[in-house]
């Protein structure tokens, strides 16, 4: 290496200027400097099974934080990969398996359990299944990434950062573009709406890979009035805890018995 490019290492020990994050999951088939083509320090990674970017996970949190905030990245990669693990474990491992890997992809069967329907309708059988899965998997956690405090205040103040969620096909090498480049609120609007459309003209694909984006505005209602905010503040916090309850039950944790309710 020395004998190539004789200040590799001095470079690398200054310091780092990365301009991509990389969301990507841990298989060992799926490694990000090489699918990208770029050397060490132009890549800020984060990797775990399944390629998750969920609230509640600090590392991944943690990771999104200092990457935008601290190494100002330009850009955000969601890539997951056909052909992955954690994907056919959400699919086909029962909720009921103990484990840590059962726990961690139960964020993946959410996202299975929102779309069972349009899941069980494709032709193919199983392996059409898990490879929309995937795809889905991927819109999901762009979601997670551009709903994310660190995102919206990077963008709030003006900050360039774009957003792309993309799948990784091991048969061939190529990457699939799964969600077009987010890079301001506006762009998820835009993506919300591109779905509703889709949905009205019977495109099945594109419509579930946008309709994610479509709830990431239920908390901005510009419509409530001065007088309903206040009716709200008035009733002490009882339609705060109505809306948690409603949210949880159509989450399905009641249904479970997780809320106390059977």
């Amino acid at each position: 290496m020395r004998a190539t490019r004789p200040d590799y290492f001095e470079r690398l020990a200054n310091g780092q200027t990365p301009e991509y994050l990389w969301i990507g999951c841990a298989d060992s088939r799926v490694p990000a400097n090489e699918i990208l083509g770029l050397a060490p320090g132009d890549v800020f990674v984060q990797r775990n099974v399944g390629n998750l970017a969920i609230p509640r996970d600090m590392n991944a949190m943690a990771c999104l934080e200092y990457a935008v905030d601290v190494l100002k990245v330009k850009h955000v990669i969601v890539c997951g990969h056909y052909g992955c693990g954690a994907v056919k474990a959400a699919l086909t491992m029962p909720a009921t398996t103990g484990g840590f890997v059962s726990h961690w992809v139960s964020d993946i069967r959410a996202t299975r359990d929102r779309h069972a329907a349009a899941l069980r309708r494709l032709p193919g059988g199983p392996d059409a299944r898990w490879q929309r899965l995937v795809e889905l998997n991927v819109v999901h956690q762009v979601f997670n990434v551009v709903v994310a405090p660190i995102v919206q205040a990077a963008w709030a103040r003006g900050q360039a950062l774009a957003v792309h969620g993309l799948v990784y096909a091991l048969a061939d090498g190529l990457l699939q573009e799964v969600t077009h480049p987010i890079t301001c609120v506006a762009d998820v609007d835009a993506a919300a709406a591109d779905a509703a459309a889709a949905a009205e003209t019977g495109d099945v694909t594109h419509a579930l890979l946008g309709e994610a984006f479509s709830t990431h505005r239920w908390f901005q209602d510009t419509s409530t009035t001065a007088a309903e905010a206040e009716a709200v503040e008035e009733a002490g916090g009882v339609e705060r805890v109505e809306g948690a309850a409603r949210v949880a039950e159509e989450d399905g944790c009641c249904a479970a018995g997780a809320c106390g309710g059977g």
